[in-house]
Parts: C-alpha cells; sequence; structure tokens
C-alpha cells in the first residue's frame, strides 16, 4: 500500500486514467469487430462507412497513448486489407472515342548536375 500522499494520489490517477483506457480500448475492440462482422446475411462482411469509423477509433485511441502506435497501424492495414479483397478491382479507363492519341508525353529531362565550385 502506499504511504506517502503523492504515492496515494498517483493510485488515485492511475484507477482513473485505468478506467477511461479500458472504455477507449473496449469501445474501439466493438467497432473493428462491427466492421469485420455482416450487417445483413446476404450483405458484404466489410462496409467502408464501418471500416472508416473502425480506423478513425484506432487512430483517436493511438493518439491518446491508449493503443501503441504501430498495434493500431496493424490492425488498420489488415482491416484495410480485407476490404480490399471483399472489393472488385477497378478496371483500367477505356479509351473515349474520337479524342484522338493515347500515347503518353514523355517525361521532361533531368536537368544536368551543378557543376561544382572549383578553388583558385
Amino acid at each position: 500500500m502506499a504511504n506517502t500522499q503523492s504515492a496515494k494520489k498517483r493510485v488515485r490517477a492511475s484507477l482513473r486514467k485505468r478506467d477511461r483506457n479500458r472504455s477507449t480500448r473496449s469501445a474501439v475492440k466493438t467497432l473493428v469487430s462491427r466492421a469485420r462482422r455482416p450487417a445483413l446475411p446476404d450483405a458484404a462482411s466489410l462496409t467502408s462507412e464501418e471500416v472508416r469509423r473502425a480506423i478513425s477509433a484506432l487512430d483517436k485511441a493511438a493518439e491518446k497513448g491508449v493503443l501503441h502506435a504501430n498495434n493500431a497501424s496493424r490492425r488498420k492495414a489488415r482491416l484495410m486489407s480485407a476490404l480490399a479483397k471483399l472489393t472488385p478491382v477497378a478496371e483500367a479507363p477505356q479509351k473515349a472515342p474520337g479524342k484522338g492519341s493515347t500515347k503518353v508525353a514523355p517525361a521532361p529531362a533531368k536537368p544536368a548536375a551543378k557543376a561544382g565550385k572549383t578553388r583558385s
């Protein structure tokens, strides 16, 4: 048990922080699980709106220090990769009729290296 007044105060503060961090961590877990769970049985399991909410909550938790930044980043990456697997890949855009050639202009040449100053 804490003996000094400052140690007792730290115990009280850490209990307050623990409760706040637990609620934030629980909310993040809920949002991530909602993003992964299908809203309707025949619908896709991940919706971009739910994923967006979960990513926002992960960012806020990492900003507050409730979650480590790398932990939040890893969870966001997993959500995004799961979402990417479900969404169809967009096809390459088709050439518009009557617009002429679709050749890409060559990239501009790199500027010549600057000549260094020489000592005399």
